[in-house]
């Protein structure tokens, strides 16, 4: 089994994470005060995360989605925004991750007449401040930002072109989020056909609480390069009785091209889309080779940090130190990073962190009995 201090000390990359779903739970309490929002359920840091924690564990994406009003609440200013970026990526940055994309829907944070750029702009700016905070604490981090259109509403083609704008200053992808049942990615094709023709990136949300139309769309309709969660790949897989597996069109079309699965075990378990970690389909897909990458998901919400999954993961498939680098490996190849930028990071952070951690095992490992 890892340890958790080894879990931590290893260097990490992670794909699938929300700004809005990532708040330090003092740091909700602060903004409220702050900026005069007065529908928190309370102004105790634990018990504030405790409450999120058993609002978004209710087996349902919808209800799991609904703990957000709060965090998009405090986040309707400049300042805050900002604020909630830097700690961000101090906190991926102490947890030992070394590479971050993090995720935010602009237009949520536009209610006190902030723009669309603004928004960007402000979490931007908050993204470089902790960086830089983070070098300074010796635990140096590169983060990213992917703009995301809500699926339910009707700005995508706006929010795409606005991730477009931005795309030399910080942002490295495109995606949609929210319910996805009766919210297909193609009502959003306009807003795909504007990235894709632009050469920028796309990820979707697809295959997490509905099934292969809503993975298939992504793929063949929007240009996904990455799905979000992917969980429900797992149907177009058969697993006989006698151990053999089938794999259906889409899922070999999945594995084949190697498309990069961004999944979050524990947000899966919480809004049903998996009964628990040791059922959930990363195990299976990770024996059969997809390209599966692990995530955070909503850390506040899930109470969850890169290196907790890790753990779970550890803890319910025995994945070990040398798994564990290729799911990190894994993470940066699929990253909207220019290649030279995660080949520097794979060889130069990555690949010697994972030597070092390998070494230190071997150095602390017991000494077997000499026989009497």
């Amino acid at each position: 089994m890892l340890t958790l201090d080894a879990i931590r000390e290893a260097p990490k990359v992670l794909l699938h994470d929300h700004l809005d779903g990532g708040l330090r739970p003092a740091t909700v309490i602060d903004l409220a005060s702050q900026f005069g929002y007065d529908k928190l359920p309370t102004t105790d840091p634990e018990d504030l995360a405790a409450w999120f924690r058993r609002g978004a564990d209710r087996k349902s994406l919808e209800l799991y989605l609904e703990t957000f009003a709060h965090t998009v609440g405090v986040l309707q200013e400049r300042d805050a925004l900002s604020r909630v970026a830097a700690e961000c990526a101090e906190d991926l940055a102490a947890d030992g991750v070394v590479y971050a994309e993090v995720r935010f829907a602009p237009e949520l944070h536009t209610e006190r007449r902030l723009t669309l750029d603004a928004v960007i702009e402000a979490v931007l700016e908050g993204f470089v401040e902790g960086e830089r905070r983070a070098t300074g604490a010796g635990r140096p981090i590169v983060i990213r930002a992917i703009v995301t259109a809500m699926r339910q509403a009707a700005h995508s083609v706006e929010v795409a072109e606005a991730a477009l704008r931005w795309r030399d200053a910080g942002v490295v992808g495109f995606d949609i989020a929210g319910p996805e049942a009766g919210h297909p990615p193609t009502r959003h094709i306009e807003a795909f056909d504007r990235v894709r023709q632009g050469n920028f990136h796309i990820t979707i949300h697809a295959g997490e609480s509905f099934g292969l139309p809503s993975i298939w769309e992504a793929l063949q309709f929007c240009g996904a390069e990455r799905l979000g969660h992917g969980v429900r790949i797992v149907d177009d897989i058969a697993v006989g009785a006698d151990g053999s597996i089938m794999l259906g069109r889409l899922a070999a079309f999945v594995r084949d091209r190697r498309v990069p699965l961004e999944m979050c075990p524990t947000s899966s378990v919480h809004t049903g889309a998996a009964p628990s970690i040791a059922q959930h389909p990363i195990d299976l897909l990770r024996r059969l080779r997809f390209r599966v990458t692990l995530n955070t998901d909503n850390r506040l919400m899930s109470n969850v940090t890169l290196s907790s999954e890790f753990a779970a993961l550890d803890e319910a498939f025995n994945i070990g130190l040398g798994e564990m680098e290729w799911l990190t490996i894994n993470g940066m190849k699929s990253a909207f990073a220019p290649f030279d930028e995660r080949l520097r990071l794979i060889d130069s952070v990555i690949k010697p962190g994972y030597a070092r951690l390998r070494d230190e095992a071997v150095r602390v490992a017991p000494v077997p009995a000499m026989p009497a």
